[in-house]
């Protein structure tokens, strides 16, 4: 959206959050100013400005899909290397690991958005309520409820997909109560489809996603919601509404990330004129961007992995054998890694030994520029990776902190690719493979891999999987996909992540296949569902602990 509007979200977002007892309180607090804002379609969009700040919550940039790092820090793709007990350092391996520190209290604090998501609910059925007691026209009600019945349908999605149930509260804000019960999981998705679905058919149609939120964008998320509800119809019909309103892929994969451009469907754009930034560039830079570019951060405080790496197919689609880096664990390997035979998206997602970067090359080696440590051995980072890698998708290469220090690289919240594979994923659970094949090649074509064909059942499904976990990979996806296919517990447990430890030897370098992690990875069943805050379960006494959690 334009930068003039966002400001309005910055400012509200200072505010911070209030209180329970502010909660409860419905009594306004200065009823001129509510009169004023909501007396004329100017005043009334101002207001409703505040709810685009919620936009990255829905990608990587934000702190909501998790609090202490990107969601993927707590897979196989992604690691975070400093052992120090803090966000983006330790505490997200410590997720990852499972076992006893996953109390109901700790696992709130660090996934869960229960109060939070409550408050913006409130505040956005506050908004509502004032709307439809406005004089505004007809039209002007109808596009300004479009806004905010998406931001309220996308508080409830994000609600759902973690507790599965949710307390349903409408713009009649009597119905706010200290006791009240939670609704069923139908009752909520039926909820969440009533306002995307109604945001669709009230929002205008435009391809361009620079400006406030469009029918496209709410068609979008409704059919990323839609998978969760496991409603195939839904997300059909709601990915057609899409498709049908000409958005284009990017013709080069790494430029789908950039502002304005023809596959964004919904975008949040930065301005460092009005003090609008975000810091992703800060933390996820490769170390040597702090000596040789002014990162006043050390940068890589996570990494792909060495697992990740190994998704990505070669160029003529096939999946390149590894295992003679495997075999020599112990001694290294000369042998280089076939980084230039793989496919596109793995050079525009990944920067790697030798990787060109801001007019130099990548040194992930043992003593090089960017540098390379071993995780436990060497507490503190630095900056260097214990992976071998960086990321590069969202980590803008124009962005210079000897200029500035945060970043404005846009977030591009949803994009065409994803729809196409939500399309996808609905045509397979109808047994439409055919449909679902056409619309998985589309994506691969973009990037000039082969089509798959004669695909259906288990086979299909895995390469759905696939397409998505290479194709979305680190937009804040993989980790929810893995847990809506119910397939976390058991691919996120006993394994550990992988690296490559370089090592520069003259004209060559020694590649060692290492762990990096201390113990294995464990995703316990009850993380299916996220617990009930201990402060609501102690202020509703309609509500009891999940029994999970119990």
């Amino acid at each position: 959206m334009k930068a003039k509007y966002l400001g309005l979200c910055l400012l509200g977002a200072s505010l911070g959050l209030s209180s329970c007892n502010d909660f409860l309180d419905l009594k306004p607090s200065d009823k001129a100013t509510n009169s004023l804002v909501w007396s004329s379609s100017t005043n009334a969009q101002m207001a409703i400005d505040y709810y685009y700040c919620l936009l990255p919550a829905l990608s990587s940039f934000g702190t909501y899909q998790c609090s202490v790092g990107m969601a993927e820090g707590l897979t196989d793709e992604f690691k975070y290397g400093n052992m120090t007990f803090n966000a983006l350092m330790y505490i997200p391996n410590e997720i990852s690991y499972g076992g006893l520190p996953l109390t109901a209290g700790y696992t709130d604090t660090y996934l869960g958005v229960w109060e939070s998501t409550y408050e913006n609910i409130r505040r956005i059925n506050e908004s509502l309520q004032y709307l439809h007691r406005s004089s505004l026209g007809e039209n002007d009600v109808k596009y300004f409820e479009g806004q905010l019945r998406f931001f309220r349908g996308m508080c409830y999605f994000e609600l759902l997909k973690r507790y599965h149930q949710a307390i349903l509260y409408t713009e009649d804000l009597s119905q706010i109560s200290t006791n009240k019960k939670l609704d069923s999981e139908e009752e909520g998705w039926k909820f969440v489809q009533a306002d995307l679905k109604f945001a669709g058919e009230n929002l205008p149609v435009s391809a361009s996603a620079t400006g406030r939120l469009t029918s496209g964008a709410a068609y979008a998320l409704l059919s990323r919601a839609m998978l969760y509800c496991k409603d195939w119809t839904a997300v059909k019909e709601a990915a057609e509404k899409v498709i049908a309103m000409k958005y284009q892929l990017t013709d080069n994969y790494a430029d789908a990330f950039t502002g304005g451009n023809s596959e964004a469907i919904c975008q949040y754009t930065y301005d460092s004129k009005i003090s609008l930034t975000h810091s992703f560039d800060t933390y996820y830079a490769p170390g040597g961007d702090k000596a040789l570019d002014g990162n006043q951060a050390d940068g890589g405080f996570g990494t792909p992995t060495q697992d990740m790496v190994e998704e990505y197919e070669m160029t003529d689609g096939k999946r390149f054998d590894w295992a003679a880096w495997h075999e020599a664990a112990k001694t290294g390997t000369t042998l280089a890694p076939p980084y230039d035979k793989l496919e596109p998206r793995f050079k525009a997602t990944i920067l790697y030994n030798g990787a060109t970067w801001k007019g130099r090359k990548i040194e992930p080696f043992v003593g090089g520029t960017d540098g390379w440590c071993r995780w436990e051995a060497d507490p503190k980072t630095n900056g260097r990776t214990t992976t071998g890698y960086y990321l590069r998708k969202l980590v803008d290469e124009n962005h210079h902190f000897t200029t500035v220090q945060n970043c404005t690289q846009p977030c591009i919240v949803i994009r065409l690719a994803e729809v196409y594979l939500n399309y996808a994923e609905a045509c397979y659970r109808l047994n439409d493979a055919a449909k679902a094949l056409e619309y998985l090649n589309k994506v691969r074509e973009r990037v000039a891999l082969p089509k798959l064909t004669g695909l259906s059942g288990d086979r299909l499904f895995e390469a759905l999987r696939h397409e998505r976990k290479v194709e979305l990979a680190f937009e804040g996806l993989y980790y929810w996909d893995m847990r809506r296919w119910e397939l976390a517990d058991q691919t996120f447990t006993g394994i550990r992540r992988h690296g490559l430890k370089i090592e520069k030897m003259g004209d060559l370098y020694r590649y060692t296949y290492v762990d990096v992690d201390n113990q294995d990875l464990n995703f316990p069943k009850k993380l299916y569902r996220l617990p009930v805050p201990v402060g609501e379960l102690n202020n509703n006494k309609e509500i009891d602990q999940f029994p999970e959690w119990k």
